[in-house]
């Protein structure tokens, strides 16, 4: 089914290279190369242009001196069950690397900024608060090279949700035809043999049955225990997984590691902004939206001591769905499109 957002006939751009299998598109009307650039990363099962918001993103974008950059990563589309943030992350720095050698060809001064969607939010807060270059070596990913991330002029974190608490949801309602209690016992018996799996510290992956993954929410898409571990977070809130960043029962020691620690990295010269979605479908009822903001803020900004938070332009945008994909979303669209557009605007005049 075509987009209803995208125009027949799409956009224009040039496709680049930035590495041997990886690729970005920029959209740039006319073949016209501008200074500035503005990297998008989606969430899990996104790839290549598939965040459908991105064409307001585009057209609000063509009077000015940036351009948005669309990126594939080694998880995208239907190997998200595989990955993980190190490697996400990687491959996003090896993709700014490649736009900030580019655009300083051309150009004497180029900014650079880095926004996510959802899981991307993931990616954009690992980014930013984990050392750098990382330093894990995990068995499971041989070939894994790190390399050093470059500094941020400003970065953007819309729809950042907690798997843990969506998946808590698919248990409360259901899925699919199947009463909570089946989906339970089908979580519960996944639980077991991810946590077998994880002890007995396989070389390699070990792929969770389709037959049961397919049952809570995660379709055909081949998951590792390891990767479900991580987003479902078992041992959360005491011990949470990789990814588990943005639960509401997470301590305020626990935020201080991850936001706390973004001004320490030194990967951000403008501030950060978050964007939370006020209808997100994938949040339960019980998180208070703007009060899981504020202790975001007080961790980012470390009780007062630095400013990381983006008072001006973060948020929650009412009405916004999860993507901002529903038919009813004009109006948040518009919202987020403005914040967006005001915090490069800004980036700008600070010069």
């Amino acid at each position: 089914m075509a987009s209803k957002f995208w125009p027949k006939g799409g956009l224009p751009g040039i496709l680049h290279h930035y590495t041997e299998t990886l690729t970005t598109f920029e959209y740039t009307a006319g073949g016209v190369s501008k200074p500035h650039s503005f990297l998008f990363v989606g969430g899990l099962g996104d790839g290549l242009a598939t965040t459908e918001y991105m064409a307001d993103v585009v057209r609000a974008l063509e009077p000015t001196p940036w351009s948005l950059f669309t990126l594939n990563l080694s998880s995208a589309y239907n190997q998200w069950g595989l990955g993980h943030l190190d490697r996400d992350t990687d491959e996003v720095a090896e993709c700014l690397r490649y736009i900030q050698d580019y655009k300083k060809s051309e150009f004497d001064d180029s900014k650079i900024v880095l926004m996510g969607h959802s899981t991307g939010s993931q990616v954009v807060l690992h980014y930013l608060y984990k050392p750098n270059p990382h330093t894990s070596t995990p068995a499971w990913d041989p070939n894994l090279e790190h390399v050093k991330r470059p500094v941020l002029d400003g970065a953007i974190m819309q729809a950042p949700v907690s798997d843990r608490h969506a998946i808590q949801l698919v248990m409360e309602e259901g899925w699919l035809g199947k009463t909570p209690a089946e989906v339970q016992a089908v979580y519960r018996q996944l639980e077991a043999m991810a946590k077998d799996a994880l002890r007995r510290k396989e070389p390699l992956d070990l792929i969770a049955p389709l037959a049961l993954t397919s049952q809570i929410g995660y379709g055909t898409v081949p998951l590792s225990f390891r990767r479900l571990s991580s987003l479902v977070s078992f041992s959360s809130p005491q011990k949470p997984g990789e990814d588990d960043l943005f639960s509401s029962d997470l301590s305020d020691e626990q935020l201080a590691e991850t936001f706390g620690n973004v001004q320490s990295q030194g990967l951000l010269r403008d501030r950060l902004v978050v964007l939370y979605s006020g209808a997100d479908q994938s949040v339960p009822d019980f998180v208070n939206k703007e009060y899981l903001m504020r202790r975001w803020r007080i961790s980012a900004n470390r009780g007062g001591k630095v400013q990381v938070w983006d008072d001006e332009f973060s948020g929650v945008i009412p009405g916004a769905s999860h993507a901002l994909s529903n038919d009813d979303q004009a109006e948040p669209r518009k919202d987020l499109v403005r914040r967006v557009s005001g915090y490069l605007n800004r980036i700008l005049e600070q010069d």
